[in-house]
């Protein structure tokens, strides 16, 4: 499970990200980040933490599947939060394909996202 204060939960926290951040699009996900964003709705931190926030449409899946999309994301980044600069933004948005994906395959997609997000990989 994600930590609460790691969750992007407002809309325009996910707007930022997607709008003002690079994009990275994988076969099975299409990551958004918006690196070192103050928020402004946390006065008196220093240093906000990094947040996520997970996109799976009706197109993945029906319910079930969707919510076992979102699951294996959201576990997926816990351990990649460590990863990204303290106060970045990331949006994982779930394609349809990712419906039928194992949690490897996610994972080899949200690695290499990041990783080209990050720096280390061509466009």
């Amino acid at each position: 499970m994600l930590p609460t204060e790691h969750r992007l939960r407002r809309p325009e926290d996910f707007a930022t990200a997607v709008r003002r951040g690079r994009r990275a699009g994988r076969p099975l996900l299409v990551v958004h980040l918006r690196s070192g964003v103050t928020d402004p709705h946390a006065p008196g931190e220093s240093v906000p933490p990094t947040r996520a926030g997970f996109v799976v449409s009706k197109a993945v899946g029906n319910a079930v599947i969707r919510n076992r999309v979102k699951r294996r994301l959201r576990d997926l980044m816990r351990h990649r939060l460590s990863l990204l600069p303290p106060g970045s933004l990331v949006v994982v948005r779930a394609l349809p394909p990712a419906g039928s994906a194992d949690h490897a395959q996610l994972a080899r997609d949200l690695d290499a996202a990041l990783q080209r997000l990050l720096g280390g990989g061509a466009r």
